[in-house]
């Protein structure tokens, strides 16, 4: 049923002229809920920036990377390390990108080997960029607090991460 709002007497709102007081109550009671909770508890703005930027990746031609391989899901514990880093395993195409994040910081290498940029994006903190070598190796020197993804451009390609948190 589609609802076309002519004038501000509520004639003209549903089909036939008839108004459903029961749809136009329950809408007009989530417009005022909306309007409440906009006032009383706004979306932080840096918040909805993180959030649009999710969203629309920025590239609206760039591969999604699936993740194949979470350490933190498919591999057996380890005796000894408390907190053994997290191994993740990437993979759009022919592209993969394999990445431990530890408390020291992020490793990585992009397979097939060769210089890549990487975005680190991450929450509301600026984006970490790095840089992968010939070998397709890269290293940042702080690890990603809370949800991050990763944004690769190696070549004319733009590959972007699902995103995880830390």
């Amino acid at each position: 049923m589609s609802a076309t709002h002519e004038d501000g007497d509520g004639e003209g709102l549903f089909p036939g002229g008839e108004a459903d007081d029961g749809l136009l109550a329950d809408a007009l009671l989530e417009e005022e809920l909306r309007q409440a909770a906009a006032i009383l508890d706004p979306v932080p703005a840096a918040l909805r920036t993180i959030a649009v930027e999710a969203y629309a990746l920025r590239d609206l031609d760039a591969r999604l990377a699936e993740l194949t391989f979470d350490s933190l899901v498919d591999s057996l514990p380890v005796r000894g390390e408390e907190t053994p880093p997290r191994m993740l395993t990437f993979q759009a195409g022919a592209v993969t990108v394999d990445v431990e994040v530890g408390d020291e910081g992020l490793i990585g290498q992009v397979l097939p080997p060769g210089p890549a940029e990487v975005e680190v994006l991450s929450g509301p903190r600026p984006r970490a960029r790095l840089t992968a070598d010939d070998l397709g190796r890269f290293a940042g020197e702080a690890p990603p607090a809370g949800p991050f993804a990763l944004r690769l451009r190696t070549g004319g390609e733009v590959v972007v991460t699902e995103w995880l948190r830390a």
